[in-house]
């Protein structure tokens, strides 16, 4: 019958998942560190 066509990587736009994964060891600290400031921030501020 007829050849299917397989999408190349050139074909299909680029995954905005997969361009963030490889920042996650630098991303996720940054805002594990940003989140703690605001919560002591928040802490501090009501007491």
């Amino acid at each position: 019958m007829s050849k299917p066509e397989h999408a190349t990587s050139q074909d299909q736009p680029q995954d905005v998942v997969e361009s963030i994964v490889p920042l996650m060891p630098i991303v996720l600290p940054v805002a594990g560190a940003v989140l703690m400031f605001l919560l002591a921030f928040i802490a501090v501020f009501m007491a």
